[in-house]
């Protein structure tokens, strides 16, 4: 999709379709004030509600009244939901070219009617024959009319909503097709497209030789050759702590020895979501030049049943010599992120965030609306809170303790990956991650709920990309 900003008016963009919000208790803003649509709104057609659209036509174009809600309420996260709601009526209606009045004198909220727009037309049908009875609807234009300038606001937006779709084709695709090869290649091709990253890509003898027994342990079961993906981005005067991104990448977890009950297993393709969110984070950051030091590692395997699987009760020992008692093979997530995070450190990580699909019990808690943060730095947390709340991307901060700590002590090595007691699952996982931290600043992203079928009008159904527009955030303000 094409997308542009102005300081012409909506009427004089040449768009065939104009949304204009609608705030409770005022009138329609703009060039449509006391027109036509202010008679729609006096009618009570219109409404204020978030997530109403209405439509008319006027002066030879189409229009949309879309409600926003309080005024006061109303941010970037609203913005995005009523670009939303407004492209899927304007698409419906054979919109080509759509227009949006700038509600507010707001970046964040022109950057986030273009973030709702893009990514509620995001579609993932390569896979699927062309339907010639289903006509072509698409919305190929998207225009923001404002009289002060937001086009830097814009691009940001297109940018980060670009990096996002782009997380969320790695998440769609079956694992038969994207294999830890497949996303290896996907880093290989940024590095290659964008100055200032590098990527560099390990394979099962180097993971080996790193020391890495946690994560060369995952992927002894499969035949599929695993890949320790390292990506370094150096920006333009860049100042401050050599960030560090980790992604658990396990392209398809079928549990292991330990198998998964066969319902709904084939979502478990969306078990490399953290992994695809750092990797098109770090896309976005070098496309936006950012002036921060970032190194991102992400462990990429199949979690597979074999003669070659590691099994439970099997004892491992991780890169920075920690030795594990795998008690449960389908607890793989954590075994992988342990080396990456000792690997990030090892290539001069300063400040840690880990992304990850790691426990059920965090969809259990929170549901689809925050990811589970855990941290045992106050003001490291709060840069994850504030990074969450700027890009819609909530985070729950759940405590940390030594009894919790405690419940993954082992009895023949010196941690466990799972505890006996089925209590505080994502917390002990948490603690787990902890014993491979260095004592640096360090948090942990839960993401198990939101990666995929969210629910939310722009990433209702399938990879929600949950992950990209945290780490840009976070990148941002750390810059």
């Amino acid at each position: 999709m094409e997308v542009k900003a102005t300081t012409r008016a909506p009427a004089e963009t040449g768009a065939d379709t104009i949304a204009v919000g609608l705030f409770a208790g005022e009138p329609i803003a703009g060039d449509a004030a006391g027109g036509p649509l202010q008679a729609l709104v006096d009618a009570g057609e219109a409404k204020a509600a978030p997530r109403k659209v209405t439509h008319t036509h006027a002066d030879g174009t189409r229009w949309l009244v879309v409600g926003l809600g309080a005024r006061e309420d109303f941010d970037a996260e609203a913005a995005r939901v009523a670009a939303a709601t407004a492209l899927q009526r304007a698409a419906e209606l054979g919109t080509r070219a759509l227009c949006w009045l700038v509600p507010a004198d707001d970046d964040a909220v022109a950057a986030g009617l273009v973030e709702g727009t893009l990514l509620a037309a995001y579609r993932f049908d390569r896979y699927r024959q062309a339907d010639e009875d289903d006509p072509d609807t698409t919305v190929s234009r998207l225009v923001l009319s404002h009289p002060g300038e937001v086009g830097e606001a814009v691009r940001i937006g297109v940018v980060v909503a670009e990096a996002q779709n782009a997380a969320r084709d790695l998440q769609n695709t079956p694992s038969n097709d994207m294999t830890p090869t497949a996303l290896a290649e996907r880093a290989r091709a940024l590095a290659g497209e964008l100055d200032g990253l590098e990527a560099e890509i390990g394979g099962r003898e180097e993971i080996v030789a790193h020391g890495m027994g946690a994560f060369a342990a995952v992927a002894q079961g499969s035949d599929a050759e695993p890949a320790l993906i390292t990506l370094r981005y150096e920006g333009p005067e860049a100042t401050g702590p050599r960030l560090g991104w980790v992604g658990k990448a396990v392209t398809f977890d079928t549990g292991g020895i330990s198998i998964k009950p066969s319902a709904k297993m084939e979502e478990m393709k969306f078990d490399m979501s953290g992994g695809a969110a750092v990797l098109e984070a770090m896309g976005a950051i070098a496309r936006l030049e950012l002036p921060v030091r970032v190194v991102a590692v992400i462990g990429a395997t199949e979690n597979m049943p074999s003669g070659h699987a590691v099994k439970p009760g099997d004892i491992v020992t991780a890169m920075n010599g920690t030795t594990i008692e795998v008690n449960n093979t389908d607890a793989e997530g954590r075994l992988v992120l342990a080396d990456c995070l000792a690997h990030a450190i090892a290539q001069g990580a300063e400040r840690l965030v880990d992304l990850a699909t790691l426990t059920g019990a965090i969809v259990v808690a929170l549901g689809s609306t925050h990811a589970g943060l855990f941290s045992a730095d106050d003001e490291w947390a709060a840069a994850l809170e504030e990074a969450g709340r700027a890009s819609g991307e909530l985070v729950w901060r759940l405590p940390l303790h030594a009894e919790y700590a405690e419940m993954i002590k082992g009895r023949y090595a010196d941690v466990v990956n799972t505890t006996e007691a089925r209590k505080a699952s994502s917390i002990t996982a948490a603690e787990f991650l902890r014993r491979f931290t260095d004592d640096l600043p360090w948090a942990h992203v839960d993401i198990a709920g939101t990666a995929w079928n969210t629910g939310r009008p722009y990433a209702a159904e399938g990879g929600s990309g949950f992950g990209v527009h945290l780490l840009v955030a976070l990148a941002r303000r750390a810059g």
